[in-house]
């Protein structure tokens, strides 16, 4: 199970695509690194066994702004389960990295309670394929209401002016879902995850453009209506405590 803060400030968002190597964790290391330098401490879970977002966070100076890691595709023997899983009370985004391979279960628990759900996808016909079979499991098996306003697609590793970004541009805008940012093909990525940081950490005046597309998505993110939020994480007449339980996904690390 996982616990976290029960407040309906949480925005609990949600990276998923069951396609590896679509770029979820740049999104959430990214997304991390950015709230870290807003404050409060974001936390960040990986649940893929890849470990990727996890990796990152150890790469990370100590000097740098503090991101609370969860490895939850890790069992550990020297602490309970739902204290490995616990999210500290000052945080206010939750950022879930979500395994591959998603079956129709996980893919229910792991979107129940998701204030957001953000999905990217590559322009590959083979990508288009896959997040096309995602975005309709997440309407059909998740029942994500397209008029909540949830779901949003990122494009990833875009090059423009090319055949195959006209072809994910003319995908996506089909789909009736926001498509809220257009991340390039660029290194600036890559040396931000080699450092152990988000582009917003960089030089500014090397990412301009990186930086612009990812406020884009944390404008969207953050925009959320509130009363949505209370409706996802609605507050109890009397709590009996300052935490809630919320159903962990199983799922095979194969």
């Amino acid at each position: 199970m996982l616990i976290t803060p029960h407040t309906n400030k949480l925005n609990r968002i949600v990276i998923l695509n069951p396609k590896g190597g679509c770029g979820k964790t740049t999104l959430a290391t990214n997304l991390a690194s950015y709230y870290s330098l807003e404050g409060p401490m974001p936390t960040v879970m990986d649940c893929d066994p890849q470990a990727s977002t996890m990796n990152w966070l150890d790469r990370r100076d100590a000097s740098r702004p503090p991101i609370h890691g969860i490895a939850a595709y890790k069992k550990t023997m020297q602490a309970t389960r739902s204290w490995q899983l616990r999210v500290p009370n000052e945080t206010t985004n939750l950022i879930v990295d979500s395994p591959a391979s998603l079956n129709h279960d996980d893919l229910r628990e792991f979107t129940r309670d998701a204030t957001s759900i953000l999905v990217p996808v590559l322009p590959s016909a083979i990508d288009i394929h896959a997040a096309s079979r995602c975005i309709a499991d997440l309407l059909l098996v998740a029942k994500i209401d397209r008029r909540e306003n949830r779901l949003a697609v990122v494009a990833n590793r875009t090059r423009r002016n090319t055949k195959s970004f006209e072809k994910l541009m003319r995908f996506l805008d089909a789909l009736g879902i926001p498509i809220i940012a257009v991340l390039r093909d660029s290194q600036n990525y890559v040396r931000a995850a080699e450092q152990g940081i988000g582009i917003v950490e960089m030089q500014p005046h090397k990412v301009r453009k990186d930086r612009e597309e990812l406020e884009k998505i944390i404008t969207w993110l953050d925009t959320l209506p509130m009363d949505r939020r209370e409706l996802l994480n609605p507050s109890p007449a009397a709590p009996p405590s300052n935490v809630t339980l919320l159903h962990k996904p199983q799922f095979n690390a194969g």
